[in-house]
């Protein structure tokens, strides 16, 4: 059970408009080097006493992909599908996440490995959406479960026709990519997890706070799509 102790809003100033979808689009086709990176406030923290040192610092071995599949939604802007996982025994158990996990021998590439587990878990049928890879932000290192994520970007030229795996997920959640962009408000949080005190901003979206990897890669793609310079 979550015990939050305290919580901080962040980015209180009105953030501006995302691009719309085809500019988004344009952007993700062509990704920067370097990438932007994601806010350091979203970076989740391990409490020892008067120290705190990054809970993710010493990141796992296993190799894992997540699809981040940006669509046009009703208002022209892009969105993106998440995924809220079932409580109970599970690995990250009631968190957000997006469509995704760990490498298999049948997967050719990491973009095998998304599209397979989107496949799995929402039923996304890439030729119904019209589904096209654009490449691959920075992978994030998530100690907790000893994987290194890779996160493939991909476009699609229409709303995807979802179904959810109901031993995997409990929810679809379609959000706007303007709620992650620079100047998007952050909650700090600290609460106890597994017997350790931690600290991590997270974003609270359709009554859901998203946090750790989910959130860095969130942050990270709307610091690329907020760069008028990407």
């Amino acid at each position: 059970m979550r015990r939050a102790s305290s919580t901080e809003p962040r980015g209180s100033v009105a953030y501006h408009p995302l691009v719309r979808f085809e500019d988004a689009v344009a952007r993700l086709e062509r990704l920067p080097d370097p990438l932007p990176g994601p806010p350091e406030a979203l970076r989740p923290l391990l409490l020892t006493g008067a120290d705190a040192v990054p809970a993710d610092r010493d990141g796992g071995v296993r190799e894992a992909a997540v699809l981040v599949l940006v669509y046009p939604g009703p208002d022209g802007e892009p969105w993106t599908i998440l995924t809220a996982r079932p409580t109970g025994d599970l690995r990250h158990a009631g968190e957000v996440s997006f469509p995704g996990g760990a490498v298999e021998a049948v997967d050719a590439s990491m973009a095998d490995t998304a599209v397979r587990e989107a496949r799995e878990e929402v039923g996304l049928d890439p030729a119904q959406c019209g589904l096209r890879i654009a490449g691959e932000l920075a992978p994030v290192e998530v100690r907790v479960s000893g994987f290194r994520l890779h996160p493939i970007i991909a476009v699609a030229d229409r709303r995807p026709v979802l179904t959810a795996d109901a031993r995997e997920v409990s929810a679809i959640l379609e959000v706007p990519l303007r709620s992650f962009v620079v100047g998007a408000p952050i909650e700090t949080v600290e609460e106890d997890r597994a017997g350790r005190r931690i600290r991590y901003g997270a974003y609270l979206v359709a009554g859901q706070r998203i946090w750790g990897a989910t959130a860095r890669v969130l942050g990270q793609l709307g610091a690329l799509l907020a760069d008028e310079d990407a």
